[in-house]
């Protein structure tokens, strides 16, 4: 996919996800306005049927008292507590409010401004948030004789109630939220994986034309020789054609099954025989079939058997593919003079393979992803490396399978250390 293509659609959608959060915000604290709106209006209605409530009983008390003796103690109206009592105005308030939908805790009390004087009260602790924060409404409007007196109202959870209101509205919209915000990573994860996908099919599909077309093109030549009478030459000489054939063919056969090793991993069909081995000895193999290839490059393999119980139950074939592989990679990736050290020791339950090397080593954001099928490390300045990519992802899988770790450290032009441990029985 075209580098801007990818670029203008991460925009596109990025532009699209904001977008769409910020409606959705939008629509939330508008329908928190809505529900304030509707609480106030809700509580203005309650309490002022409260006033005309305790007005309308304070009327109907006066009509039992002397008037007389009213104006004497200069109040056109009554004490509140000679009306009605704290229990019956807080159960007239809860009244009116759980009528209008308002089932909250609330604070109260009757307070005269002029002489700061609390006329009644039903917590003194919250004084202070009544007459900051409460809600006021006059009392007796109608009397012009006297200072106002008013009736506070104050919830201490009102945020809480309206978030609770808001609840279901607030919890659809965050699960939105975050399948737009998982769905868009998702698919700019897909995007960038499928585009690393398609650069290194590519690559395999180089390389393998590559690595197949070398041998055969020299078991093209061989033959074309061996059609020629004239460049036949002597019977050694047809030997030596003969056995250059039958080498390439190895090598393609070789080829061939490393490919379809990996498919079997993939459709997970990868069978093990499982039996008693010595990892000893299947190093002591493979370094026989190796030496030659790292003393052509004036290497050297340095072998040191730390572990007394070498052992283990595993597939012959699988595990030492895995040394192999591991071994060809040291040499492969060191540019001149391969200096690979290996050592095994015991530990509980198991055994651990390490293999260093002298190499070009791997940085720190390459070792993540060299695992992956068909990634291969980027080589710098060496050339001729072969291969698929295929070689660490199958030694992963057959690690895997015989229930095992495998890790790296390195670092650029450092070398590489892989540890690989392997238990002593495979528990299924």
């Amino acid at each position: 996919m075209n580098r801007r293509i990818i670029i203008f659609t991460i925009i596109a959608m990025t532009i699209a996800l904001i977008g769409l959060m910020g409606i959705q915000i939008y629509w939330i604290q508008s329908a928190s306005a809505i529900k304030e709106a509707n609480f106030r209006r809700s509580v203005n209605e309650a309490m002022v049927k409260v006033v005309q409530k305790v007005e309308r009983m304070e009327r109907n008390k006066a009509l039992l008292i002397n008037q007389y003796e009213r104006m004497l103690n200069l109040n056109p109206h009554l004490p509140y507590d000679s009306v009605l009592t704290m229990q019956e105005m807080d159960s007239l308030i809860n009244l009116q409010l759980n009528i209008r939908g308002v089932d909250i805790h609330f604070e109260f009390c009757i307070y005269k401004p002029e002489r700061q004087e609390f006329l009644m009260e039903q917590s003194p602790g919250f004084r202070k948030d009544l007459i900051e924060k409460g809600n006021a409404f006059i009392l007796f409007q109608s009397d012009i004789y006297t200072s106002p007196e008013y009736l506070l109202i104050y919830f201490p959870r009102e945020k809480q109630f309206l978030l609770t209101e808001l609840w279901g509205m607030l919890l659809i919209s965050i699960i939105l939220i975050i399948v737009i915000v998982y769905s868009f990573t998702y698919t700019i994860a897909t995007i960038f994986r499928q585009k690393r996908l398609s650069e290194m099919k590519n690559d395999f599909i180089n390389n393998m034309t590559h690595e197949f077309k070398t041998p055969i093109s020299t078991i093209s030549l061989a033959c074309e020789a061996l059609s020629d009478k004239d460049l036949r030459g002597s019977g050694e000489m047809l030997d030596s054609y003969l056995s250059m054939i039958q080498e390439e063919n190895k090598r393609l056969a070789g080829l061939a099954e490393k490919i379809l090793q990996t498919a079997v991993i993939d459709k997970g069909q990868l069978k093990m025989n499982k039996e008693m081995i010595d990892l000893h000895e299947i190093i002591i193999d493979v370094i026989k079939n190796l030496r030659i290839q790292v003393e052509i490059k004036d290497g050297e393999i340095k072998r040191r058997f730390k572990a007394t119980r070498s052992k283990i139950e595993g597939d012959k074939l699988h595990v030492t593919n895995l040394v192999y592989n591991l071994l060809d990679n040291a040499n492969k990736y060191s540019p001149r003079k391969p200096l690979i050290r290996l050592t095994t020791e015991n530990v509980n339950n198991g055994i651990v393979l390490i293999i260093e090397d002298n190499g070009i080593g791997i940085s720190k954001n390459e070792q993540k992803k060299i695992f992956d099928k068909l990634y291969r490390v980027p080589t710098g300045n060496i050339h001729g490396v072969r291969g698929f990519g295929l070689g660490l992802s199958y030694v992963k899988a057959i690690v895997d399978e015989h229930h095992g770790k495998i890790s790296v450290e390195s670092e650029a032009n450092r070398g590489s250390k892989f540890r690989v441990f392997l238990p002593f029985v495979v528990k299924e």
